[in-house]
């Protein structure tokens, strides 16, 4: 089972309330406003805040 891309018309980042990007290779959910990515553990993402990492320089220009 693969995560279903269906929950990024309902679900936000938790911290600013704003839209999240599926990064597919990575199976991360993006933050491009706080510039932070938040895990998919067997198939469910981890929105917590402590959990989520801070992106680098180049991915986020990556995701731009």
């Amino acid at each position: 089972m693969a995560f279903d891309k269906k929950l990024l018309n309902i679900i936000a980042c938790p911290i600013c309330k704003s839209p999240l990007h599926y990064a597919e290779q990575a199976n991360e959910l993006i933050c491009k406003n706080d510039r932070i990515a938040y895990a998919i553990k067997e198939d469910i993402p981890v929105m917590l805040e402590g959990e989520a990492r801070q992106l680098t320089f180049e991915e986020i220009e990556q995701y731009k």
